[in-house]
């Protein structure tokens, strides 16, 4: 069986020896970068135990072109390693992710070390009217290993690689990263674990796995709607609709 913990992912990883770091990063940093409110100033403190900068991945250490455009400026990725005092729900770890790579201007390769990991990888843009400043271009991708297939972990942990990922650019690279993460989700529901071969099917497969969610939001909300439903005519019209949303979800899911 395999052991899913954070140096589980930082050994798949394969990183140069040159990249490696073990540091140390005081967890003031973090709340005095953070544009967070008292409450996510809150969360920052009473969970996390301790922060590991693991590696940095840069040009001369891993051989890899750093990236610029008119939109984002990646230099450098940092590979991070958060320990939680203890356990989170799903929405407040989701939440502190998202302040951790909102407090560190590089893209993060985020390893949260609770009672199973958690890796969490966000791409980060200039912001519009600021330009010396970094938000994230979107929500953060985050997903835990454990509770897989273990030929699923496996065959994920194996495309984590540095060699197996773009080389073109720092950008390509952590697009790579995104991609195995990605097909973990599909993997999840699939049973199998396939990258995307192309950027349009990535496309395509991460507007499938968005459909999927708001689709099995959807149906929990009316099935809910339905147990509390006391009039026959409209319980029939809701169980119309979960059918029409039941048969929408395995549209989407045979796109995955």
């Amino acid at each position: 069986m395999t052991a899913h913990t954070v140096q589980t992912l930082l050994d798949a990883l394969r990183l140069p020896q040159q990249a490696r770091l073990e540091q140390r990063i005081p967890k003031k940093l973090l709340l005095e970068n953070s544009a967070a409110t008292a409450a996510d100033k809150r969360l920052l403190n009473d969970a996390i135990e301790e922060i590991r900068w693991l590696a940095a991945l840069k040009p001369h250490t891993i051989g890899i072109p750093a990236y610029h455009d008119a939109i984002r400026e990646y230099l450098e990725i940092a590979v991070l390693a958060v320990t939680l005092r203890s356990d989170l729900t799903p929405a407040r770890q989701t939440r502190l992710a998202a302040l951790i790579h909102r407090a560190i201007p590089y893209p993060l390769f985020l390893l949260l070390a609770g009672q199973t990991p958690t890796l969490s990888l966000a791409h980060k843009r200039r912001a519009q009217n600021e330009t010396d400043k970094t938000v994230l271009d979107g929500e953060p991708l985050s997903i835990t290993p454990s509770g897989t297939d273990n030929a699923i972990a496996d065959a994920f942990y194996q495309s984590l690689a540095l060699g197996q990922q773009p080389q073109t650019s720092l950008y390509a690279l952590y697009q790579g990263w995104i991609t195995c993460l990605e097909a973990l989700q599909v993997a999840h529901r699939s049973g199998n674990y396939r990258l995307a071969s192309t950027a349009e099917q990535a496309d395509a497969r991460r507007a499938a796995l968005a459909a999927c969610v708001r689709l099995e939001e959807d149906i929990r909300r009316l099935r809910a709607q339905a147990d509390k439903e006391k009039q026959l005519a409209r319980l029939v019209a809701i169980n119309q609709e979960l059918k029409q949303l039941q048969a929408a979800l395995a549209a989407a899911q045979q796109q995955l």
